[in-house]
């Protein structure tokens, strides 16, 4: 969700400080991620995807998916809506467009969280923050 700075990632998954910094690092080993410093001091990164985090995009997609159709109820409907910039249609769940047929790319989708996603959101930052 576009989440660079680890106090975002932390509030965005509610894992334990711990955790992210545990994972940041694991991403970072494997070459999925980048950290780029933002501040001297104190010394503070963001994580970034490199070429290899990108192309594990239609990874990401096809988990999305699954989890869409299996480990919700259809009332809860879908959280993100992605609009395709190249075709300016609805994407669907991909890993390919369901209007034109391409491979979907990050950098080519318009994502539109849900409101009920939006405030969910909403309620872990503010809940990070307390």
């Amino acid at each position: 969700m576009r989440n660079h700075r680890y106090d975002e990632i932390q509030a965005q998954t509610g894992g334990t400080p711990q955790m992210v910094a545990a994972r940041l690092k694991s991403l970072e080993a494997d070459g999925m991620v980048e950290r780029r410093a933002y501040n001297e001091r104190p010394k503070r990164y963001e994580y970034h995807l490199t070429a290899k985090g990108e192309a594990f995009y239609s990874v990401v997609l096809a988990l999305r998916a699954w989890g869409e159709a299996w480990c919700k109820s259809a009332e809860e409907g879908v959280a993100v809506r992605f609009t395709h910039q190249t075709c300016g249609h609805p994407a669907g769940l991909g890993p390919l467009c369901e209007h034109c047929g391409e491979l979907l790319r990050r950098e080519e989708m318009i994502s539109e969280p849900s409101a009920a996603y939006a405030q969910e959101r909403l309620a872990r930052r503010e809940a990070f923050k307390a």
